[in-house]
């Protein structure tokens, strides 16, 4: 299975360019079977902060190491993989035997 994280989308404060909410996309993959989560992570941004990073500097990899600070990364990815063992082996069908 191989998962790809990525950010959508990101809200910041117009003032000082300090992001407040994150928002994070992941899609696994395993063969034929795809299935994706989306989430929201906030940020109380201070500019006064020494390690503050304005938004016209930030890339996607420094976005998703805060995202992953607040989401638990191994857990949304055990869910996925879980859910594509789910399509893998369904525990139940549906259909008709006519």
């Amino acid at each position: 299975m191989t998962t790809t994280w990525s950010i959508s989308q990101m809200d910041r404060n117009a003032a000082n360019g300090g992001v407040t909410t994150a928002h994070w996309r992941v899609e696994a993959v395993d063969g034929d079977y795809s299935v994706s989560a989306y989430g929201t992570a906030g940020f109380t941004p201070d500019a006064s902060a020494p390690d503050f990073k304005p938004y016209a500097s930030l890339t996607q990899a420094d976005v998703l190491a805060w995202v992953w600070g607040s989401v638990n990364k191994a857990e949304v990815e055990a869910s996925l993989a879980a859910q594509i063992e789910a399509k893998k082996n369904p525990v139940t069908l549906n259909g008709l035997p006519w």
